[in-house]
């Protein structure tokens, strides 16, 4: 059995994980795109540094776009196998695969009106037809169903609590008389989280595929979220009377942000002014959750004895055509904007932020985690001019985090996640979905907790499977 790591290797994008077994059945854990990684984004994206024709199965641990967002351009390129993954997954995977394609055909068209004479002109990833083709091919499992793809191979999906539908994926493989276990955390939630239930437990694991975005965190603040949401809210457009412009990944975050909206409404704390979700792919997502309410953790469910939608509450507006959303930056009210994509690297957001940047009575405010080299990561980090649909813009808008806000558990988290694994019997624990510097220091905490084997592949980099734990 052999292990190469083609995406989210010393980075946070871009999960691909491809196991090769010793009769060459190729099995792909994720197919995820590249996002936010600066300059060299589009040349990742070109290249899988494996044969798409010679995969045969691919296992989804999720539907966010650096997951699943390279799946029709594997299609495209050869991949005739199944893809398995949760029902939710599915369902989420259908619109924002659908929605990747139109913006890839919107970019293609948008840069082919400007290239110069001689210029080669740009071609979209993937086409409509392409994700229609992609979703045929898919088959859903429920969480904690044993299920024999072939006779050397079994998966089960548990819930990892990222997202609706995220699944840590385990197979066992059976090759030569011998059985190997391998588990994909994908990424893993947060134990009490906002809406989802938290992190199932797993069966112990020869070797372990885990990612470690805040491998170095703590996702410690000190007021709850509803409490953090109310105090910028209120100094910004009660009291400076500006807006709050909020990016926000359309799966996970902007559900969140209105659960504790509603949560503020119920405890009659809500200030009254609008607000506006301006993202036609938030409210298909929003939809999609509320069809999967199994996801829900107790908490949720209390709140839904009393209130039928813990999504909606007075004030709320989802903004869906282009006209609407232009209004936005041309209205003086105090308001809050939801919009995504989360790390501002695309969609309406940057419009708004492009509106809000240069004025000192808004704010803008990041609530998950952002790539150093994305829009949102520069603001961040304090960047002071930044450059936005060919304009540098001084930044003068007050820039806020609440950084709890994140789908991915902390590091004590992670480590609770493993906790139901025997040390001595993993053979090999590899680190991925993290900056280098992140894993390093996890790695060490790992180590501290009894897991001897710990490895942080570099990009295309591949394990083989040979009784000792080592890395070609």
């Amino acid at each position: 059995m052999k292990i190469a790591f083609h995406g989210a290797a010393r980075a946070v994008t871009g999960s691909k994980h491809l196991v090769t077994l010793k009769d060459n059945t190729q099995i792909l854990l994720d197919c995820g795109m590249f996002q936010g990684m600066g300059e060299v984004t589009e040349k990742l994206n070109g290249y899988f540094g494996f044969t798409p024709s010679a995969v045969t199965y691919v296992i989804l641990s999720h539907a966010h776009i650096d997951h699943c967002g390279l799946l029709p351009r594997l299609v495209a390129e050869g991949f005739t196998g199944t893809i398995y993954s949760t029902p939710a997954t599915m369902d989420l995977a259908r619109i924002l695969l659908m929605d990747s394609a139109k913006i890839q055909a919107q970019d293609a068209e948008y840069a082919n009106r400007h290239i110069e004479h001689g210029e080669e002109t740009e071609e979209p990833l993937y086409t409509d037809d392409d994700v229609v083709k992609t979703l045929s091919q898919f088959k859903v499992l429920d969480y904690n169903e044993d299920f024999e793809i072939s006779p050397q191979l079994n998966l089960r999906f548990t819930d990892a609590g990222h997202i609706v539908g995220s699944a840590a994926v385990h197979l066992t493989i059976k090759e030569e008389g011998e059985t190997v276990r391998l588990t994909f955390s994908g990424d893993v939630g947060r134990y009490g989280d906002l809406l989802l239930k938290s992190p199932q437990t797993f069966p112990q694991a020869d070797y372990i595929i885990m990612e470690s975005t805040y491998g170095d965190s703590l996702h410690k603040d000190l007021e709850p979220i509803e409490d953090m949401l109310l105090e910028i809210i209120t100094q910004t457009c009660m009291i400076k009377k500006g807006k709050v412009v909020i990016p926000a990944f359309s799966v996970g975050r902007t559900q969140e942000l209105l659960y504790a909206l509603n949560g503020l409404e119920l405890k009659n704390r809500l200030p009254d002014i609008p607000f506006y979700v301006d993202s036609p792919l938030s409210i298909q997502a929003t939809q999609v959750l509320k069809n999967h309410p199994e996801v829900y953790n107790n908490g949720v469910k209390e709140v839904m004895k009393i209130d039928d939608d813990p999504f909606a509450f007075k004030g709320l507006k989802f903004i869906e055509n282009v006209e609407e959303s232009k209004a936005l930056n041309n209205d003086p009210r105090p308001c809050v904007i939801i919009s995504a994509s989360g790390m501002a690297e695309g969609g309406r957001v940057r419009h708004h932020i492009r509106n809000t940047v240069r004025n000192q009575k808004n704010t803008i405010l990041m609530v998950g985690y952002c790539a150093p080299d994305s829009l949102a990561g520069r603001l961040l980090a304090g960047d002071r001019t930044i450059h936005l649909f060919r304009e540098d813009l001084p930044v003068a808008a007050e820039v806020r985090s609440i950084k709890s806000m994140s789908a991915h558990g902390d590091y004590e988290d992670l480590l609770n996640f493993l906790s139901c694994q025997d040390p001595a019997l993993v053979q090999q624990l590899f680190l991925v979905h993290g900056e280098y510097e992140v894993q390093q220091n996890f790695a060490q905490r790992i180590k501290d907790h009894g897991f001897k084997h710990v490895a942080i592949p570099e990009y295309h980099q591949e394990y083989e499977y040979n009784k000792e734990p080592a890395c070609n």
